[in-house]
């Protein structure tokens, strides 16, 4: 063997099987060690192989791969061959001294072994890890006790905007606005204070992240504490609810709105009423309630199909909405029945001049994809305090009012009051 200048403590292994192997793997990942030859009978040993590809030399006969290796006295032998008659050689050659052989031997490759082993499941638990933080939906951010960010997963950058060489070591309240960036720093100062603080060890706690592009958006957000080599550091895990947040708005909405034209349902409706006429009583104001029946819609359906009727019924809430004012309400109840609430009307004429815009506004054709046509409305009219105090009873006098303009030729309103249908 050709003397070479070594960086690490020589060593020999003789016997190249899964001792031999492990130990000579344990050896190449240590810069104090440089492993001058392995030897072993069998060409095909896992030892062999390895240092075939790693360029360190191989021997057939062991006592040759000892006397190769007499150029460097302070080379220390590991026999893992099971020939204790070696350790005769290795004795003249290096001193008895130099050579770990029989139960020695087997016991110290069986804890390389093992060592092996436990690194391998460490190694593969740590990349199970590093796996579930990198294609986590949920950002995980660690941050130090002083506030600065040590680790940023690729789904905060994709919630948050940054990338993670831009966050690092910077501060965790850059990614809050205020007033969660000032309670976030009192809340964790505390904790580090007293061990105590709201938030830290819970999970689901809702408060609002920033974007770099400056936008806000709700988020829940888990923090706990672990200390590492004495050292204290948090992790967040942060939730983007925005897509939740408009389901939950959808759903809402889906609930107090009719699905066809958009406009709220009864159930919305009746709550409207109930607020303006506590709204009312609070301001000695008046409030009208109209109660809209479509004349003519039946026929419309019949002729045209429902599919029109559905687009006549969504053309009408389009009119309606744009004759009132943003604080009324205009609501359908029914299949062509629609209600609509004036807050605060001045006078009795007031909701008769709104009676009249909407049959003014319905009497213009409707211009349907299966043609045009033309349809006509009733509308019943009950105000409070005069009519009724009780929302439903008041429902039911605009109802009444609405039959009696129908009574009365339709296409036409009239007041649940008959002394102001005369007057007026």
């Amino acid at each position: 063997m050709a003397k070479r200048k070594l960086h690490g403590h020589p060593v020999l292994i003789l016997g190249a099987g899964r001792g031999g192997s492990a130990l000579l793997e344990m050896f190449l990942e240590d810069e104090l060690v440089d492993v001058l030859a392995i030897a072993d009978s069998n060409p095909a040993a896992p030892g062999i192989r390895l240092a075939r590809e790693r360029d360190i030399p191989v021997y057939s006969d062991p006592r040759e791969a000892v006397l190769a290796s007499r150029d460097y006295p302070e080379c220390i032998v590991y026999n893992l061959t099971h020939d204790d008659s070696i350790d005769g050689i290795v004795g003249e050659v290096f001193g008895q001294n130099k050579v770990t052989s029989g139960a020695e031997a087997k016991l110290f490759w069986q804890m390389v072994t093992k060592l092996k082993r436990i690194k391998e499941e460490l190694e593969k638990s740590q990349n199970q890890l590093e796996a579930i933080i990198h294609h986590a939906m949920d950002a995980i951010i660690t941050i130090d006790e002083s506030g600065k960010m040590l680790a940023f997963n690729p789904a905060a950058e994709k919630i948050f905007g940054y990338g993670h060489k831009e966050v690092l070591g910077e501060m965790v309240n850059m990614l809050m606005p205020e007033p969660f960036c000032s309670n976030h720093d009192a809340n964790v100062a505390n904790y580090l204070a007293t061990g105590k603080g709201d938030g830290i060890g819970t999970s689901g706690r809702e408060v609002v992240g920033l974007r770099k592009n400056g936008s806000c958006f709700p988020a829940e957000i888990s923090l706990s504490e672990m200390v590492l080599s004495g050292k204290r550091y948090f992790v967040g895990i942060v939730r983007d609810l925005t897509e939740r947040k408009a389901a939950e708005e959808k759903i809402k909405h889906m609930a107090h709105h009719d699905h066809l034209t958009d406009l709220p349902n009864r159930v919305l409706f009746m709550d409207r009423l109930d607020q303006a006429i506590s709204l009312a009583k609070r301001s000695s104001s008046k409030v009208a309630l109209l109660f809209l029946d479509l004349d003519g819609f039946k026929l419309v359906n019949d002729v045209m199909g429902h599919d029109m009727g559905d687009r006549l019924l969504q053309g009408v809430a389009l009119r309606l909405n744009e004759i009132v004012r943003s604080s009324d309400t205009v609501a359908r109840v029914g299949g062509d029945e629609f209600v609509l609430v004036l807050n605060n009307i001045g006078s009795m004429k007031d909701a008769a001049l709104v009676a009249e815009k909407i049959i003014q506004a319905l009497s213009e054709p409707f211009e349907l994809s299966g043609g045009e046509c033309r349809i006509g409305g009733s509308v019943g009219i009950a105000v409070f305090p005069d009519d009724s105090e009780v929302p439903e009873t008041l429902l039911k006098r605009a109802d009444e009012a609405m039959y009696c303009a129908k009574q009365n030729g339709k296409n036409n309103y009239r007041f649940h009051a008959s002394e102001l249908n005369e007057r007026l």
